[in-house]
């Protein structure tokens, strides 16, 4: 009787046991493991007035690409691919007259500054579509003078704090959209030609609240 009730206690504690794991499997199950994103609207101190004119000196001749993997519901992984074009310091806040230096070019580089790298990122969905992401990207920074010419080299670690929404599109829910603002620091770019300098130092190392809308799809 009592190796009985131990075989039924033993089975039950196995089918409870498989039952809570194939919850959990299920609650994990995403519909599509891997996405690719790429911003889609972004305002910031690197957008001039000529912005959509990929040869103006005020172009940013931005490319950024997004290929992330689903862990699971909550948590998602990725590469970030990055290159852009600087004019003047990224570090003019909004409240430092940033449209107003804009105008008067007050601030522009003697040149430009291209920076390019892969890096790193982590999303973490928070509750239905909200969701936060870091993104780390190391960078390599090359400076050119008015003429276009190299004058120096540089490394940069640029760190970005998301905060956003996921809005997915279609009854498949393959395509999506996420708004977003966001903040980011950089580090470890001391080396800048002299002019180049000179205007870093005049502004911070961080740049707060940009709105961009990332826009992606699913499979």
């Amino acid at each position: 009787m009592k190796n009985l009730i131990t075989i039924l206690l033993f089975s039950c504690t196995l089918s409870a046991f498989a039952q809570t794991n194939s919850t959990a499997t299920k609650e994990s199950e995403v519909a599509y493991k891997w996405r690719v994103s790429t911003p889609y609207f972004i305002i910031t101190d690197r957008i001039g007035p000529n912005f959509g004119d990929w040869d103006s000196p005020t172009s940013t001749q931005m490319i950024e690409l997004h290929l992330k993997r689903n862990l699971d519901n909550k948590n998602i992984i990725g590469l970030k691919l990055a290159s852009w074009r600087l004019f003047q310091p990224m570090g003019i806040q909004w409240s430092d007259d940033l449209l107003d230096k804009l105008e008067t070019e007050s601030e522009f580089y003697p040149g430009h500054v291209r920076e390019c790298g892969i890096g790193i990122t982590y999303q973490r969905m928070l509750w239905k579509g909200l969701f936060a992401t870091v993104e780390v990207l190391p960078q390599f920074q090359t400076y050119l003078d008015e003429k276009g010419k190299e004058i120096g080299n540089d490394f940069k670690l640029y760190n970005s704090y998301h905060l956003g929404y996921h809005i997915a599109i279609g009854k498949q829910k393959r395509f999506f959209i996420e708004p977003q603002i966001h903040c980011q620091h950089w580090m470890f770019d001391n080396n800048a030609p002299k002019g180049f300098k000179e205007l870093d130092n005049k502004w911070s190392n961080y740049f707060l609240f940009e709105p961009n809308i990332y826009v992606g799809v699913n499979f």
